[in-house]
């Protein structure tokens, strides 16, 4: 399951952290065990804009998926899951309730992720060619290339193609997922450092008055009233 999950989260029960998302072109699978007989499963596509939430004391395990593996897990484009909460139960009908009923008997996140994975075996979706394509772009994305149409370049199709793309198979367009790659940067670089100006240059924007201008955009907040939080 490593080639498909980024990070694996338990909330024991009774716990009210804060469970706060930013766009990150991600997926995610939640486990809630509401008691020892019920339990669901949800998935949540990635987000455009901000999101803040508190947990509300049941048990869950949240499982972050790369991006672009939506339509091979699932069985339904990333695009379809954008901005959205949608049972698992949508896409797979019956067979969620007794995956439910293993997950219910599992002890930890651990075990939840291997019969989880068990699952996914037995499920064997196919996906389209566009789904790779989709996939090395955001590799060039995360790294050095911050330009879309450089990136297009050298994957070797046009800009269009790889919007289509990357929209059906990462839930954003490729230009949405360069912000956020900015976004985390900035974030990551904020947790050692203080000068925004400086944070600005190293994430990639123009300067600090592009860094303020799209942390509010997709978060809603400036840096400063973030990280005060």
């Amino acid at each position: 399951m490593a080639r498909f999950i980024e990070h694996v989260d338990e909330v024991p029960a009774g716990d009210t952290r804060r469970l706060d998302r930013l766009p990150d072109g991600r997926t995610l699978l939640i486990f809630r065990a509401h008691d020892a007989d019920h339990g669901d499963l949800t998935l949540t596509g990635p987000r455009t804009q901000a999101n803040f939430k508190t947990s509300s004391g049941t048990a869950a395990v949240i499982v972050r998926f790369k991006p672009g593996w939506s339509r091979a897990l699932f069985g339904v484009a990333a695009s379809e899951l954008t901005d959205r909460y949608v049972s698992l139960a949508d896409a797979w009908g019956r067979p969620v309730d007794a995956l439910c009923g293993e997950l219910l008997a599992a002890r930890g996140a651990t075990e939840v992720v291997n019969r989880l994975s068990e699952a996914f075996a037995r499920r064997a979706v196919s996906e389209p060619m566009s789904a790779s394509l989709a996939r090395r772009a955001v590799r060039l994305l995360d790294g050095d290339e911050a330009r879309v149409d450089a990136v297009a370049a050298r994957l070797g199709v046009t800009a269009r193609h790889l919007r289509r793309a990357f929209v059906e198979s990462i839930g954003v367009g490729p230009k949405e997922y360069a912000r956020s790659v900015r976004l985390h940067r900035a974030l990551r670089r904020a947790e050692t450092s203080s000068d925004w100006a400086r944070i600005a240059t190293d994430a990639g924007y123009y300067d600090q008055a592009h860094l303020i201008s799209e942390f509010r955009d997709l978060v809603g907040l400036t840096p400063v009233a973030y990280a005060n939080r």
